[in-house]
């Protein structure tokens, strides 16, 4: 449920005052700001679930959102991610039964997120694919073969312009949706659970010359890879320990979501006040490039990757990203309702050098936000997880770094 400002202080203490958390505290232009760290997610709380596997680039697991969802909202409240990504906010607020605003100035987020609010029964995804004709003379209007047989190629195009040709007409329905969102997340990818040859994770397309060389590195050629079983597959695994009820809730809180494609500092179609949490990940400096990871997947939506390059925030430097976050928050406090909250979760970036929180908190203080703390989320790996690669620094553990604030 959600909690009154005025105990603020001394609800989060309550919460996070465990015997295992770790408290410090730092100065930060003249305010002591506490640091809680402990593992308040991941192993705490219950397996996500399978309809979150959709990849993107520097996506938080859906833990997070989970924990300061059920914490700090109840059910009917209104849930805000404006840097949405692949929707895992809006996805799991959903599932818990809350409304969402979804927002991503790149069209990508809402091709990737709706569609599973409207979950459709495995049935229909089949009877719809074996209805759709490829024709296998086709070839794409760019050079694809360092990625695709041709076969698998003609395929793909002829998904692509059936999926174009339902969406001019105004025919494009949910399982048309669907179908587009889990091909956008086959395109390419390093297992023959793909429609590609071997390459990077989904989340990274590379460049066709980086292709050619990869596959001469591995003195490898494209494989024929048949599309519409590889999209039921996908689809099965998606859906495949979703509950009845969560569906249920998914479909309702899709019936009245609001799915936004603006920058993020001006969102008039978001009333004053309205909503009750945000939960987001910022994009972090020029560390990840979403439009050249996204390329493939934006020609076969039929989206401009260079348009797209051109309005993603991408700041070269903290302090134009720090200009740009604080008209963000500037609007945060405007669609905020008193007694509602913000978890900005910031990366490390630099290998650490800069510490994001320390710039964020007195940008949420200026807006008007009273800063609650810094929570500092450490997953300690096991060995086996160590073995498998999941670790992802020298210690053995992975960390998110959350800075919350309250609207008084």
């Amino acid at each position: 449920m959600s909690h009154s400002p005025h105990d603020a202080a001394r609800y989060i203490k309550d919460f996070v005052l465990t015997s295992k958390t770790k408290t410090e505290y730092i100065n930060i232009n003249g305010n002591k700001i506490p640091v809680y760290t402990n593992e308040f997610w991941t192993s705490k709380q219950r397996q996500a679930s399978s309809i979150h596997e959709i990849s993107y680039r520097a996506c938080f697991k859906p833990q997070l959102p989970r924990f300061f969802i059920n914490l700090l909202t109840q059910e009917g409240d209104i849930v805000y991610d404006p840097f949405s990504g692949r929707g895992t906010t809006a996805i799991e607020a959903g599932i818990l039964g809350r409304n969402i605003v979804s927002n991503d100035i790149n069209p990508l987020s809402r091709i990737l997120t709706l569609p599973r609010f409207f979950v459709p029964n495995v049935i229909e995804v089949k009877e719809r694919l074996e209805n759709i004709t490829y024709d296998m003379k086709l070839r794409a209007d760019i050079d694809l073969s360092m990625f695709y047989h041709p076969k698998t190629e003609a395929e793909i195009v002829s998904l692509k312009n059936y999926l174009k040709q339902r969406e001019s007409e105004k025919k494009e329905d949910k399982v048309d949706l669907w179908i587009r969102m889990v091909a956008t997340n086959r395109l390419t990818g390093h297992s023959p659970g793909f429609f590609s040859v071997y390459t990077l994770p989904p989340n990274q397309a590379v460049t066709a010359e980086r292709q050619q060389l990869i596959n001469a590195k591995r003195n490898q050629k494209p494989e024929y890879r048949d599309t519409k079983k590889l999209i039921m597959k996908k689809t099965k695994s998606l859906i495949r320990n979703i509950k009845e009820q969560e569906i249920l809730n998914l479909r309702k809180t899709g019936n009245s979501a609001l799915f936004l494609s603006e920058d993020a500092r001006r969102t008039p179609q978001i009333p004053d006040e309205s909503v009750s949490l945000t939960v987001t990940s910022p994009p972090f400096l020029d560390v990840v490039q979403y439009d050249s990871d996204n390329w493939l997947r934006c020609w076969f939506n039929g989206i401009d990757a260079k348009k797209v390059a051109n309005t993603i925030t991408m700041s070269k430097n903290i302090q134009e990203w720090s200009c740009v976050m604080e008209e963000v928050f500037y609007e945060l406090y405007r669609i905020t309702k008193k007694g509602g909250w913000v978890a900005f979760e910031v990366g490390e970036v630099k290998g650490g050098k800069i510490k994001l929180d320390e710039y964020v908190v007195p940008l949420g203080q200026k807006a008007g936000f009273c800063c609650q703390g810094i929570l500092i989320n450490l997953q300690e790996f096991t060995k086996t997880s160590n073995i498998w690669g999941i670790g992802n620094n020298k210690s053995g553990t992975n960390t998110n770094r959350i800075v919350l604030f309250v609207k008084d």
